[in-house]
């Protein structure tokens, strides 16, 4: 690299070439993932080059009979044409196997995305042979059907240009090309622009690819990959390790994945993370500012698209998820530290996050519903919710609970009728004051309920509960093979030693008969135990009926039992 220029908003951190130690510890990490299947077979990537090429004649097809429809000139009609493009983790190069190709077709301006892509390109996918699992989400944020080709699974988004005639060289790139285009078109062409603006922005592609990969495996493992509920996504993740390829330039995947963790357990958030400096622009569009943005100034980890108009793509963040994701860099960190001075065992950084066994306290958010496709678009609708209900906890409790979702439902396929759970763990903030005085979630559940009852397509069959569980209360199929880890027995706990407390497993309770139609918690004081360790946190104080371990609040009912969650002094 010229030791004048650098890729990034700020010159490299080292351009140190790698050592020998670099290239071992490099080598005993493709090692460990290579019996992963991170990437799929030869014949598979064959397969999706193939529907590709099938998917770009049939919307050739499908924009030639929408200009016949309307009545254009011969001329116009040899001319119409739309253009496919591939972006996110197919474009970067870091899908794995099953994975769905996300796709543009950029039209021309007569073909509408109301009526001749949702209706008119449906109608025609429909009687194509091969395609299946045909689903349309026309009121999205990014519109987008989503559909099987052959068993490639797509996503297809469309972006309509003021053009009567789509050019065959488009560059997607320029910025004049989002000039007069609706906002949801803005939208769809910035997904492929951002992806292939991150890749002439990374000095070494295969490097940034690799780290990538390690990456995503990594959070997926960790229980952080998921942009919906408040964690991050693809895109998150790979404009975060895009930046440490512009900081290490000259670094292998293994230096690339351990300074990954070093820079952002260091980050002073909400410090943005960009590739590149963010551009005015000509044409208007609002971008991410938070010196003219009262809303921009309220994120908490911005990381900042590289194209015009420049945005935040992590917005979903919110304290208690970012909270996990510093505290996952820290322990990446002190793994990957451990690991610098000698040839690496990597397994202990991508071992999976004990969730089950780290907290006491837990709400399972409990769906149902009369099909499988019921459940999957009511799935969709609940979860889209999720980061809400969180955001209201905060809030709520003036942030003396914190949350920790988990990233993935989990399907009971022991009932006759369709069942999915989703587990958000509860925990008292660390260093907050002790208090006897109990925290009144009825409001918090209420306003849940309210918000999962706007969905428009919602039936009598949808239904959601919320519930209160301790770990010996989680639902086995939420475990591999069904099977409920053996928990190591706990060390009596001997009062008055610092950090400890009382073993509230046998605590007595006396309620009132009101009171025990309510769920009372006592958060853990000392934050989350981490790697499954024992949790000095006192478990939930409940009655020992049946009716006490109920609901906290059974959504779509016409009743609500009053939830309650108290933090009490430990002795």
């Amino acid at each position: 690299m010229d030791g004048d220029r650098y890729l990034g908003v700020t010159e490299p951190i080292s351009t140190a070439d790698p050592t020998e130690v670099d290239y071992a510890n490099t080598k005993q990490l493709e090692e460990f993932v290579k019996g992963l299947a991170l990437q799929g077979s030869r014949e598979e990537e064959v397969r999706r080059e193939e529907v590709l090429g099938l998917l770009d004649e049939l919307v050739n097809v499908w924009v030639k009979m929408v200009s016949r429809m309307k009545g254009l000139n011969d001329e116009y009609v040899r001319e119409a044409r739309c253009k496919i493009f591939t972006f996110g983790s197919y474009r970067l190069g870091v899908h794995g196997p099953g994975a769905d190709i996300d796709t543009l077709c950029v039209g021309p301006c007569y073909v509408t995305r109301e009526e001749d892509f949702f209706v008119e390109l449906h109608d025609l996918l429909q009687k194509t042979d091969g395609v299946t699992e045909l689903h349309t989400v026309p009121d999205a944020h990014v519109p987008v059907m989503s559909f099987e080709f052959n068993g490639i699974p797509i996503d297809l988004l469309y972006a309509r240009l003021p053009l009567w005639v789509i050019p065959e060289e488009l560059d997607i790139l320029q910025d004049s090309i989002l000039q007069n285009v609706d906002e949801q078109s803005v939208r769809s062409l910035n997904g492929c622009r951002v992806t292939d603006r991150i890749l002439r922005l990374v000095p070494n592609i295969e490097h940034f690819r690799t780290t990538l990969r390690y990456v995503k495996l990594w959070a997926k493992r960790r229980g952080v990959y998921s942009n919906v509920i408040g964690f991050l996504g693809g895109v998150n993740w790979a404009l975060l390790v895009a930046r440490i390829c512009q900081l290490y330039p000259n670094a292998v995947p293994s230096v690339l994945l351990s300074r990954f963790f070093r820079v952002y357990k260091q980050w002073r958030w909400p410090n943005p993370v960009m590739l590149c400096a963010i551009e005015e622009g000509s044409l208007g569009l609002p971008i991410w500012d938070p010196r003219k943005n009262p809303r921009d100034r309220s994120h908490l980890m911005p990381i900042i698209t590289p194209t015009y108009p420049c945005q935040n793509s992590s917005f979903n963040v919110s304290n208690s998820t970012l909270r996990v994701m510093t505290e996952e860099f820290k322990r990446g960190d002190g793994v990957c530290d451990s690991l610098d001075s000698k040839v690496a065992d990597w397994s202990k950084l991508f071992e999976p996050y004990p969730f089950f066994e780290s907290y006491k306290n837990y709400l399972q958010i409990e769906i149902t519903a009369g099909d499988e496709e019921d459940l999957r678009i009511w799935k969709g609708w609940v979860e889209s919710r999720l980061r809400q209900l969180i955001l209201k906890v905060e809030k709520d409790t003036f942030g003396m609970l914190q949350c920790h979702p988990h990233p993935n439902a989990f399907h009971d396929t022991s009932k006759k009728v369709q069942v999915c759970s989703f587990f958000v763990a509860l925990q008292r903030k660390q260093g907050a004051q002790h208090s006897s005085t109990p925290f009144d979630m009825c409001h918090t559940i209420a306003e849940f309920k309210h918000s999962v009852n706007q969905y428009l397509l919602w039936k009598p069959t949808m239904k959601i509960g919320v519930s209160h569980v301790r770990p010996k209360q989680i639902p086995t199929y939420v475990f591999p093979n069904g099977i409920r880890p053996v928990r190591p027995p706990r060390p009596p706990l001997l009062s008055g030693r610092p950090g400890s407390g009382p073993n509230m497993d046998n605590v007595p309770t006396s309620l009132s008969p009101e009171a025990s139609t309510r769920a009372v918690v006592t958060p853990p004081s000392d934050g989350k135990v981490s790697d499954g360790k024992e949790s000095k946190e006192p478990e939930l104080s409940i009655p020992d009926t049946k009716r006490g371990a109920e609901s906290l609040g059974v959504l779509g009912g016409p009743h609500s039992k009053r939830v309650r969650v108290e933090l009490r002094s430990e002795s």
